[in-house]
């Protein structure tokens, strides 16, 4: 994100959080992203539509407690969808259980896995140093390459290379120990 955006990003989250009628810029910028987060790991259209309105219905309720950090405003979405992602899988393992088999135990036991590894990686993404992280949710959950990454951050698609292949190790070390 550029110096300009960024502090026009600022702008538009502080006068949200003053007039939340102003919300609906940052709902429009950051709709469609937020979308593709969800339906890349959804896969009902039905719960895509849920889950992208809870987030943003989320982000409205709690935007006097958002923190400008220099993040992107989308990581803090991101992070919003993660979690009601992880919760839906949580109810539906409950509610599966009620009526509970042997081969659905199983199978939610994996998914339920499978959801606990990516909160694990979510938390260990929140814990790299700023440009590392910044890089791995423009790759991975912007989908961009180093090229618009690169342009971007104003640096060379080396040095943007080199920023993902440490955050990568970093992640690879992190969830290694635990």
């Amino acid at each position: 994100m550029s110096q300009a955006t960024e502090s026009d990003e600022r702008l538009l989250i502080e006068a949200a959080q003053n007039d939340p009628s102003r919300f609906a810029e940052l709902y429009e910028q950051n709709f469609n992203r937020v979308y593709a987060y969800v339906a890349r790991r959804v896969r009902e259209r039905a719960e895509i539509q849920d889950l992208t309105a809870h987030v943003f219905h989320q982000a409205l309720a709690n935007l006097g407690k958002f923190k400008w950090r220099g993040s992107p405003f989308a990581a803090w979405l991101y992070r919003i969808a993660s979690n009601a992602i992880a919760d839906r899988a949580r109810q539906k393992t409950r509610e599966a259980n009620t009526q509970s088999d042997p081969v659905s135990e199983s199978s939610t036991a994996m998914d339920l896995e499978a959801v606990e590894r990516r909160a694990r990686l979510f938390t260990a993404v929140d814990k790299l140093p700023e440009d590392q992280r910044r890089v791995i949710v423009m790759r991975f959950a912007d989908e961009k390459s180093i090229r618009e990454i690169a342009e971007e951050l104003g640096r060379s698609e080396g040095a943007v290379k080199q920023l993902q292949f440490r955050a990568l190790e970093n992640l690879r070390n992190r969830l290694n120990e635990k």
